[in-house]
């Protein structure tokens, strides 16, 4: 078994107040030369829940060669970037397999 198929990236990020939170990185794509993050709250992965919502950051250079991970603010740019996950994550669900029995 591949080791590297299980690992998880987790993020730190810091809120606007400076607290931190941390994220599993799920999905990343390259547009237009911009690279975009979709991150799910690293708690939320214990979830049994089906569905989970994530948020989209999208990497901005820094001048020493670092990434930041920064919101996007313009409409257009996340609708098109959040119809690319959408339909990324979408394919990894069978909608034909029958939902477990919960006891």
């Amino acid at each position: 078994m591949d080791n590297q198929e299980n690992e998880v990236e987790i993020y730190t990020l810091q809120d606007e107040e400076g607290t931190e939170h941390e994220f599993e990185l799920i999905g990343t794509c390259e547009k237009n030369g911009v690279r975009y993050y979709a991150l799910i709250p690293a708690e939320e992965n214990d979830k049994d829940d089906e569905f989970c919502e994530y948020v989209i950051l999208k990497g901005v250079p820094e001048d020493d060669g670092s990434e930041s991970l920064v919101s996007i603010d313009d409409d257009d740019e996340f609708d098109d970037v959040a119809d690319y996950f959408d339909d990324l994550f979408s394919e990894d669900i069978d909608y034909d397999a029958k939902p477990e029995k919960k006891n």
